[in-house]
């Protein structure tokens, strides 16, 4: 059972986003112009709904991630989740390596952090957030917008936050599913030091070039990862032929697009549609979406019901 409340019906908008950007494994992500969409009533019951043929295999879920996130909040402050009903809707595949997860659980920190009238900071959600994801990389674009670099320790998240960003994103992704647990199981469990130094190096000048807008030369570090790229591409039957057709079409650098399956190229603002088209006539089986990144990270607004 849950408590009833009175409050407001409002909606919560969340970008999805891009992680690693290559050799910036765990740290680096980008949010993008694709949303969840999530719309709260009051309720009698808890309840949420999906809609969308890509999120019928959630509905019925007791224990999704959404509601994960929010009682996690709630059991922080020693209160309990009112009844509501939501809506959810998504322009994000699953399991593609785009941010699904991530932004379930900042939607869910969201509505706790509304309904629970906890006014949390910026920061206080991040922390939420990096605890229950385990890492920033997603989970921090998905909440500030834009391009994060960040650090977590568990106790603590530093972010690096950058909103002028003169490139666009053409994302490849194919029809199949990849776990996350999955492409994690591919990665050795420790780097020799010296090949260490090598892939930290190459992160180095990848975030630098970032931080400049260079993305010419982030895009030759994209092409030099040793942190997991060398270990997943395993995963992708045509990871090389569409990072040549990409760099061919006039992009930047393409990268796994978080643990994959999706691929994502960077390339000159202006130029997205034209390069997603030359990848699509290239590769079938592959959807294929030219997106721009999102630099205002998630949205909360009070919805207007019907007269």
């Amino acid at each position: 059972m849950c408590i009833t409340m009175t409050f407001a019906p409002f909606s919560i908008q969340v970008p999805g986003s891009t992680a690693n950007l290559g050799p910036g494994f765990d740290s680096v992500g980008m949010a993008l112009s694709m949303y969840l969409t999530v719309n709260v009533f009051p309720s009698r019951e808890q309840k949420i709904t999906y809609f969308g043929k890509e999120l019928q295999s959630l509905n019925g879920e007791k224990d999704n991630l959404i509601l994960q996130a929010a009682s996690m909040v709630a059991d922080a402050y020693d209160k309990e989740l009112p009844c509501c009903s939501l809506e959810v809707e998504s322009e994000l595949p699953l399991s593609r390596g785009l941010g699904s997860s991530a932004a379930a659980i900042v939607a869910g920190i969201e509505w706790a952090n509304r309904v629970l009238s906890l006014s949390l900071s910026k920061e206080e959600k991040t922390l939420f957030a990096c605890k229950m994801e385990g890492h920033p990389d997603n989970v921090v674009p998905s909440l500030i917008g834009g391009l994060a670099i960040s650090w977590y320790d568990e106790n603590q998240v530093e972010t690096v936050h950058v909103t002028d960003l003169s490139v666009e994103l053409v994302l490849t992704i194919p029809s199949f599913e990849l776990a996350t647990s999955m492409a994690r199981e591919a990665l050795p469990s420790s780097l020799a030091h010296s090949e260490a130094v090598q892939a930290s190096a190459v992160s180095n000048v990848l975030v630098a070039s970032l931080l400049r807008d260079d993305w010419k030369r982030a895009g030759k570090m994209m092409n030099k990862d040793r942190f997991h790229e060398p270990y997943r591409q395993q995963w992708f039957p045509d990871f090389t032929e569409i990072k040549e057709k990409a760099a061919e079409a006039g992009a930047y650098g393409s990268a796994i697009s978080g643990a994959g399956p999706a691929m994502v190229s960077f390339v000159p603002a202006g130029s997205g549609e034209r390069v997603c088209e030359q990848i699509a006539n290239a590769f079938e089986g592959y959807e294929c979406k030219a997106v721009s990144p999102d630099v205002k990270g998630v949205l909360v607004q009070q919805l207007s019901l019907p007269a």
